[in-house]
């Protein structure tokens, strides 16, 4: 599957699964729509019973690590969802792994008609930073947003995230106790991993039918 951006160019984009529910899932800064963390958690979310669609973000499709602005990040993530939509329904849930889980929160937050948004470690701040929040969108979002929060992430200190995002009326959190913003910790390993990620959502997504 590709997708046409507006000033030129395609990025490519995986279809995995069957189901009335779609959910396009965005992949991380320093890596791709086939790393291992996305192939992982897209795959166990097609086995619980949803659609999924990876896509690469322009500067990992022509193979650069730096990421695009975000400008230029948020412009490919809403053509891929128009795309999507126009394919398979509307209903569309935004997720993705920290970087792109949080262009989906900020894709919502600017009005894109989503049915939730759902974040596989929110990176709430650069690491080392938490004075620089990435927040000020968050209470824009209308739909409903589930959140999947390591105990030890580095790139969203515990008391930071409870003071800020799991407040929000429409925030469900996911407490991972021991885990790293990339899952990794005590009790934490694949492939059980990726079970309890689609499993989760998949309930908490067919609760809000």
């Amino acid at each position: 599957m590709r997708f046409e951006l507006p000033g030129g160019g395609t990025v490519s984009g995986v279809v995995r699964g069957h189901g009335d529910t779609t959910v396009l899932l965005a992949h991380g800064a320093g890596t791709d729509q086939h790393h291992r963390m996305v192939v992982g958690i897209a795959d166990a979310l097609a086995a619980a019973g949803l659609r999924v669609v990876t896509f690469n973000y322009p500067y990992t499709e022509a193979g650069r690590r730096r990421p695009d602005r975000a400008a230029v990040l948020l412009e490919c993530h809403r053509v891929v969802a128009e795309r999507v939509r126009d394919e398979y329904g509307s209903g569309l849930v935004l997720a993705g792994r920290s970087m792109g889980g949080r262009m989906g929160t900020m894709l919502a937050a600017d009005g894109y008609p989503c049915r939730a948004v759902v974040c596989y470690a929110y990176p709430l701040h650069p690491a080392g930073k938490p004075e620089k929040l990435r927040i000020e969108h968050l209470p824009d979002v209308a739909c409903p947003m589930l959140f999947f929060q390591g105990s030890r992430d580095a790139l969203s200190r515990s008391d930071l995230f409870d003071r800020h995002v799991r407040p929000l009326p429409n925030a469900t959190v996911v407490d991972m106790e021991g885990a790293d913003h990339s899952f990794r910790g005590r009790g934490w390993s694949e492939p059980g991993l990726f079970t309890f990620l689609a499993e989760e959502t998949a309930s908490w997504l067919a609760s809000r039918r």
